[in-house]
């Protein structure tokens, strides 16, 4: 009993890292229908940048936040700018291909930059382990997962009582009649963008104290920030987070009371015994 609760709450705070990492997956998905290939590569972008603002401005994962954030939204903005408005209209195939093309320029130009090492940093403030429901849980893993649930909680108050994130949900529900109403479309998709690549910043930042970056990085999370989004449900903000904590539970205690070697298979069979049952995710349909 002792061992299955200590496998729920490590599942339970690694899965609200997971959700982290899809926030902003889902809410593009949400705006605009576009499939961004590329997110992953941003959060390891995201952890370079807060490896090198403590190893040459010496500020530690907090001080580097805003700084990283800020430089992520930017990047979002010009990534819409630069590629995605060009392709917004165009087949879902083109779109695929596009952000896939954006993936691998991103990831050769870490290489190219930052070279292939394993890179990692030690921060005291997330050293040795915290408490929770009597089960030890390693602290960086636990600030992980507290920030992930105060980024949901600043987004979901943005998009509900923010005139900018009501337009924004707007521009989600239909683009044709939020133009109608005067919305700027465009600075809205824009707007998306920038918040999607701004919350993959906040995960890459808060994951480099436990986990080492490389540009192959984004590879553990590819897979499992889509299946977030799809477990949890389109359509919703809730939904990362659902089906990210749900992937790190099942993660979790399969991986330790079954088979570690298999955890991921039981994952995706529970993931797709659900989309069985259920198509549209656990949350599908209901609003942000």
């Amino acid at each position: 009993m002792e061992l299955l609760l200590t496998a729920s709450v490590d599942g339970l705070v690694m899965g609200l890292v997971y959700a982290l990492v899809s926030l902003g997956l889902g809410l593009i998905w949400g705006v605009m229908d576009v499939i961004n290939f590329a997110h992953a590569e941003y959060m390891m972008l995201a952890m370079y940048a807060t490896y090198f603002a403590g190893r040459w401005l010496h500020l530690d994962p907090l001080g580097a936040l805003p700084v990283v954030v800020a430089l992520a939204f930017g990047a979002g903005v010009a990534t819409y700018v630069v590629l995605i408005r060009r392709i917004a209209g165009a087949p879902a195939v083109t779109q695929i291909f596009a952000t896939f093309g954006l993936l691998f320029f991103l990831r050769y130009l870490a290489f190219a930059v930052f070279g292939p090492n394993f890179r990692g940093i030690s921060w005291p403030l997330a050293s040795g382990a915290i408490v929770l429901a009597g089960v030890p849980v390693s602290a960086a893993k636990a600030i992980a997962g507290a920030a992930a649930v105060v980024t949901f909680a600043v987004l979901h108050v943005f998009l509900q009582y923010t005139k900018a994130g009501k337009a924004l949900q707007a521009t989600a529900q239909s683009p044709t009649a939020a133009l109608a109403l005067g919305i700027e479309v465009e600075r809205m998709y824009a707007l998306a963008w920038g918040l999607s690549i701004a919350t993959a910043a906040v995960g890459g930042v808060f994951l480099l104290p436990f986990y080492q970056v490389s540009p192959t990085v984004g590879d553990a999370f590819l897979l499992i920030t889509f299946a977030s989004v799809v477990l949890g449900g389109f359509g919703s903000l809730w939904g990362p987070l659902v089906g990210g904590v749900a992937i790190g539970l099942i993660e979790g205690v399969a991986g330790t009371m079954l088979a570690p070697t298999f955890k991921l298979l039981f994952v995706f069979a529970v993931f797709l015994l659900v989309l069985f049952i259920r198509p549209v995710g656990i949350l599908g349909g209901q609003q942000t």
